[in-house]
C-alpha cells in the first residue's frame, strides 16, 4: 500500500493527473484477466470482445 500512497502523492505534487485514466484502465484489464482465468464469468467476458 505504500507504493500506492507514493504514486498518488507523486501525481498530486507533480500535477500528473493525466496518468489516472491510464492506471484505471490497466487495473480494469488486469481484473478482467484475473476473472477470466477459469471462472464462470469467462464466457460473458469473451462475448464483450
Amino acid at each position: 500500500m505504500d507504493f500506492l500512497k507514493e504514486l498518488f502523492a507523486f501525481m498530486r505534487v507533480r500535477k500528473k493527473y493525466w496518468l489516472m485514466p491510464i492506471l484505471i484502465t490497466m487495473v480494469m484489464f488486469g481484473g478482467l484477466i484475473v476473472l477470466s482465468q477459469g471462472s464462470a464469468v469467462a464466457p460473458f467476458i469473451y462475448t464483450i470482445f
